[in-house]
């Protein structure tokens, strides 16, 4: 099972940031773009699980307990950079509780026989990958000046930084993701409260 660590996101932001897609995504028609009813903020990419492992990973994360903190989704970003950009994202803001959360559950992942992180916890929502393009944040040797997502940093360059709102999230969830040809499937398996 390939399972990852996510916190939801609330309806009402989802619809925002569902209208602003609709209104940018033709200035970069070669991206793939997320189907924003699977957006989520992932706290840890787990990785391929036997089933049998479930009850010990489902036992560790009930003992995290971490408060609530209000997250503020707002502006946009291009990993690695805007002149080599492979992925468009929006940008958050939240208070350290955030990323206490993200650490709390790496902790506690190497006792499982997962790696922790070998980088800093960064959220933000993917929105688009460019065509071909790796998903990952790092600059690689690699990367050269693509044209993928040029048009639209031209767009929003004219545009006021979007805003989608705030929440407060009060539980997180252990999802399994299915890949196929259509994109990835997202099942939830479990809910953890937060404090």
């Amino acid at each position: 099972m390939r399972l990852f660590l996510a916190l939801d996101i609330d309806d009402v932001i989802r619809e925002r940031i569902a209208r602003f897609v609709e209104g940018v995504r033709n200035f970069a028609p070669d991206a793939r773009w997320v189907h924003t009813e699977s957006l989520h903020v992932t706290l840890k990419f787990i990785g391929e699980q036997a089933e049998s492992a479930m009850p010990l990973l489902k036992q560790t994360l009930s003992q995290i307990a971490v408060p609530a903190s209000e997250i503020r989704f707002q502006g946009y970003g291009f990993f690695p950079t805007a002149k080599s950009a492979r992925v468009f994202w929006i940008g958050m803001q939240a208070g350290p509780e955030l990323a206490t959360l993200a650490a709390a559950i790496d902790d506690k992942m190497p006792a499982l026989g997962i790696p922790k992180e070998d980088r800093a916890f960064s959220p933000h929502l993917t929105l688009a990958r460019g065509p071909g393009a790796s998903g990952s944040p790092r600059r690689s040797r690699d990367d050269k000046p693509n044209r993928a997502f040029e048009h639209l940093q031209e767009k929003l360059a004219a545009l006021p930084a979007p805003e989608f709102g705030t929440m407060t999230p009060r539980e997180f969830f252990l999802y399994q993701s299915q890949l196929s040809p259509k994109g990835s499937r997202y099942t939830k398996l479990e809910r953890f409260p937060l404090k």
